[in-house]
């Protein structure tokens, strides 16, 4: 019967583990099974293998056939290179003792391979953790920064607005002051214009009787010496006056005048005896 060294999938989708096992080679893949040596996990990094070394050597001394995993498996745990040194033991050309030093460098050699793979991945891993940290710290920043600056614009133009409003106020109180000053200076001004009417009726009483007691005094002047012309003008045109009431036109005017009184008696007369 030919016994094969394989692998035995189990785990859930896309996210397979498998088991290392010894099986007929007639057996389906996740058929029944003769012996499990170990299990291989892909899934890290690196992966992670479990293997009982010396059970896998005797198969593998005794004839059992590896699948190709599973003989990298192997040989990447120093099995494959044991069975070669066995051989050379067994055939004499190489002694037991010089076949296992050779072995145990090796597998020191691999596991300080192993050990620096694992230390690079964990430094990557964390100058990653690092990178990103550091990135995430600089946005975090740069929000900060942008935050910070928005809000000192805010207080900014608060700040403006409260100035403008005051502004605004200290304008307004200066025109209310300016206003203030103006009805005062008003009246001021209204006051000091009362006084000055007051004071000019009397001016105008003072100067009315000054101009009355002038012109009274430049009246009698202005008769005493009208009175002389008059009488200058009176004497000469008396004369004349005289030869013109001399003249016969006023004769017949007085003859009138006895006819007019005798025609009005009558009419007196008359009015009486209605009367009566």
């Amino acid at each position: 019967m030919a016994v094969r060294i394989r692998l035995f999938r189990r785990g859930r989708k896309k996210m397979a583990m498998y088991d290392i096992v010894v099986a007929d080679a007639r057996a389906p893949r996740d058929g029944r099974f003769i012996e499990k040596l170990g299990n291989y996990n892909p899934n890290t990094d690196p992966a992670t293998i479990e293997l009982n070394a010396d059970r896998a050597f005797d198969w593998v001394m005794n004839g059992a056939q590896p699948s190709d995993t599973a003989r990298t498996i192997l040989s990447n745990r120093g099995v494959m290179l044991k069975k070669h040194l066995q051989i050379g033991v067994n055939k004499g050309a190489i002694t037991q003792e010089a076949a296992d030093k050779k072995l145990a460098a090796w597998m020191t050699e691999k596991d300080g391979k192993v050990t620096a793979i694992v230390d690079g991945l964990a430094k990557d891993k964390a100058a990653d953790v690092k990178a990103r940290f550091e990135a995430e710290t600089k946005v975090k920043e740069a929000r900060a920064e942008a935050l910070l600056k928005k809000q000192s614009e805010m207080i900014a133009a608060e700040e403006a607005a409260a100035k403008k409003a005051e502004a605004e106020a200290a304008g307004d109180e200066g025109d209310e002051a300016t206003e203030g000053e103006a009805v005062e200076a008003s009246a001021e001004t209204a006051t000091e214009e009362a006084p000055a009417k007051e004071a000019a009726p009397e001016a105008t009483t003072e100067e009315a009787p000054v101009e009355e007691a002038k012109t009274k005094e430049a009246a009698p002047e202005a008769a005493t010496e009208e009175a002389p012309a008059e009488e200058a003008k009176a004497e000469e045109t008396t004369p004349e006056a005289t030869t013109k009431e001399a003249t016969p036109e006023e004769a017949p005017a007085e003859e009138a005048a006895p006819e007019a009184a005798t025609e009005e008696a009558p009419a007196a007369e008359k009015k009486e005896e209605k009367k009566d």
